[in-house]
C-alpha cells in the first residue's frame, strides 16, 4: 500500500512538473502563435533570479513566487518591445530571432555567473510514507501547479481582461474597432507568459544544479507537451501533461529514468502521428 501511494505521488509530480514547465510556452505559443525558442532561457533566468535573491537574504518562497516571475516578466517585456512585436505573423523569423535570443541569454548568464553549477537547497524536508521517503518539495510543486491551472482558468475564462485577451488573439481587428489596443494586449500577454516561465524555472531551481545552459533541458518537453495538447490551452496542457507524465513514471519505476525519458518521447511521436492536431482537436472540443 505504501509503495502504491509513493508511485501515485511521483506520477502526480511528473504531471505537475510537465504542466509547470509548459505553461509559459502555452500562453505565448497557444494564444499568440509565437514560437519562443528562448523559453528554456526564460526559465533559466527565473532560476538565477531565485538563487541571487536567496543569497541576498530574501525568503526563498518570496524569491520563487514573486521576485523571479516579476524579473523575468520585465525581461520578456523588453524582448517583446524590442524584437517580438516586429515579427508577429512571421513564424520563421520569430523562430530565428528567439533562437538568437536564447544564445544571447546563455552567453550573458555565462559572463555574469560563470559556467559552473550553482543552486539552493529545497526548503521543504522529506516526508516519510511507511518505509519509503519522498521529497516533500515534490508535493509543493503539485500544489503550485494545481493552483496555477485554476488561476489561469479563472483569469482567462471568468474575467473581462481574460476574455479581451482571448478575443484579441483571434480577431485583433475587431478588438481594435471596439477601442482596445491589440499592441498593448500582445505586450501584456507576452509579459504574463514570460513571468510564468520565470516562475517555473524558479520553482524547479532547488531540484537541479543550475548552469547557463540549463534551459535546453526543458525546451523539448515544453514544446512536446504544448503541441500534443492541441488548440485548447488549459485542457490541452493538462491532458498532454497527464499522458506523458504517467508514461514517464511507469517506465521509470519499471526500468530506469533514462528509459522513462525515451518512452515519453516515443509516446509523443505516436500521439502526434495518431492525433496530428493534438488531443483537444479530437477530444475536449470547446474547452478552454
Amino acid at each position: 500500500m505504501d509503495l502504491t501511494v509513493v508511485i501515485g505521488i511521483e506520477i502526480l509530480y511528473a504531471v505537475a512538473s510537465l504542466a509547470l514547465i509548459s505553461v509559459g510556452l502555452a500562453v505565448v505559443f497557444g494564444m499568440m502563435k509565437v514560437i519562443n525558442l528562448a523559453h528554456g532561457e526564460f526559465m533559466m533566468m527565473g532560476g538565477y533570479a531565485t538563487i541571487v535573491s536567496v543569497n541576498l537574504g530574501i525568503n526563498v518562497f518570496v524569491a520563487m513566487l514573486i521576485i523571479a516571475p516579476v524579473v523575468v516578466g520585465l525581461i520578456g517585456l523588453v524582448v517583446e518591445r524590442l524584437v517580438i512585436r516586429h515579427l508577429y505573423g512571421r513564424l520563421v523569423d520569430t523562430m530565428l530571432a528567439t533562437w538568437g535570443l536564447s544564445l544571447f541569454f546563455i552567453g550573458l548568464a555565462t559572463i555574469i555567473f560563470g559556467n559552473t553549477t550553482t543552486g539552493i537547497s529545497t526548503p521543504i524536508p522529506g516526508v516519510a510514507i511507511g518505509n519509503y521517503q519522498i521529497n516533500g518539495y515534490n508535493l509543493f510543486i503539485v500544489v503550485v501547479s494545481v493552483l496555477l491551472m485554476i488561476a489561469l482558468y479563472l483569469v482567462l475564462g471568468r474575467t473581462r481582461l481574460g476574455l479581451i485577451a482571448r478575443g484579441t488573439m483571434q480577431r485583433p481587428d475587431m478588438a481594435s474597432s471596439l477601442g482596445y489596443s491589440p499592441e498593448r494586449i500582445y505586450m501584456a500577454t507576452f509579459f504574463c507568459g514570460s513571468a510564468l516561465s520565470g516562475l517555473a524555472g524558479a520553482i524547479l531551481a532547488p531540484l537541479v544544479g543550475l548552469v547557463p545552459t540549463s534551459g535546453g533541458a526543458y525546451i523539448a518537453k515544453a514544446f512536446i507537451t504544448v503541441i500534443a495538447g492541441g488548440p485548447s490551452l488549459i485542457a490541452g496542457l493538462v491532458s498532454s501533461a497527464s499522458v506523458f507524465g504517467v508514461i514517464d513514471q511507469i517506465f521509470t519505476f519499471a526500468l530506469s529514468p533514462v528509459i522513462g525519458e525515451v518512452a515519453l518521447l516515443i509516446a509523443a511521436v505516436v500521439l502526434l502521428r495518431l492525433l496530428p492536431q493534438g488531443i483537444t482537436a479530437r477530444f475536449f472540443r470547446g474547452r478552454m
